[in-house]
């Protein structure tokens, strides 16, 4: 699965020596941890509950909305890193979803964070999970957004949208195909605008390495995930509070998984959203109100 968003802009290119922007006060300080036998970039902005971020495949913290962040930032410590093997994070020793999990954990031990709420989107929540079914108690509240369950139990997307999924270098065209609705198309490209602007700014690193090795390891440990049902199985004995997010338009990731996620983990909620396989982008407001809910119980 997918969420390649920017990698194309090469912006570490086009924004070198750019001056920083004053109407953007937030600067994103980028923090390294020893977590996983490598080196795990990470930043963190907001105040609040913590919120660790799981991004998709192939991308890196830089790639998340910056009016999605802003808002969630409100009411949270968002935590924000890149995997190991792409970004500014050291290299990726491990081959599966458990091994990212197993890097989470390790990364919140070493900014002592023994606990948070956890957001996963797209492979995001693969990661996200496997952190709550192998670290239960790290765990406060899971948030999975645009994600199956595994096995074959899972529904895959469009033709087409596989084939984008798997593409190391996606066009933008193809990404946008991905991220919105073919009728929402112009905010697809207010979307990569807003990346440029943020990244120019300081809001958001500057940060778009994405190696075309790392993204087919990580579209290769799909494989297993979804001729396995291990995964599904070990869901129905989580007890965190579990909110599943759909839109209801993605060509990747279709609504009934979001459903079968709901429907698998006992305390949990389903909440279907307009949109493609960026909804909480394109519905960042009301997707943002719903988290907050959510938290409050």
């Amino acid at each position: 699965m997918r969420a390649r968003l920017a990698i194309y802009l090469g912006l570490a290119a086009i924004f070198v020596g750019c001056g920083q922007s004053s109407a953007k006060p937030f600067q994103a300080q980028v923090r390294f941890a020893r977590a996983d036998h490598t080196r795990i970039a990470w930043y963190e902005r907001g105040q609040g509950p913590p919120l660790v971020m799981l991004t998709g495949t192939g991308s890196t913290m830089a790639e998340w909305d910056p009016a999605l962040l802003r808002l969630l930032a409100r009411h949270h410590r968002l935590v924000l890193f890149d995997y190991p093997g792409l970004g500014l994070s050291g290299p990726w020793h491990g081959r599966s979803f458990d091994s990212l999990a197993n890097a989470t954990a390790d990364l919140m031990d070493a900014i002592h964070l023994p606990q948070a709420d956890v957001l996963g989107w797209s492979m995001g929540g693969f990661v996200a999970q496997r952190l709550a079914i192998e670290h239960p108690q790290r765990v406060s509240h899971l948030i999975l957004a645009g994600t199956n369950p595994g096995g074959n139990h899972t529904v895959l997307g469009t033709p087409q949208a596989q084939k984008i999924d798997s593409e190391p270098n996606p066009s933008e065209a193809q990404i946008l195909h991905e991220l919105y609705p073919p009728d929402r198309q112009a905010e697809g490209r207010r979307f990569l605008r807003r990346l440029e602007r943020a990244s120019q700014s300081g809001e958001i690193p500057d940060d778009f390495h994405v190696p075309a090795s790392t993204t087919r390891t990580q579209v290769a440990a799909e494989d297993p995930w979804l001729r396995s049902n291990r995964n599904y199985r070990q869901l129905g004995a989580l007890t965190v509070p579990t909110l599943a997010a759909a839109g209801i338009r993605d060509p990747v990731v279709p609504l009934i998984n979001l459903r079968r996620v709901a429907a698998r983990i006992p305390s949990s909620k389903l909440i279907v959203f307009p949109g493609a396989h960026a909804f909480l982008f394109q519905d960042r407001r009301s997707f943002t109100q719903a988290v907050d809910r959510f938290r409050e119980g």
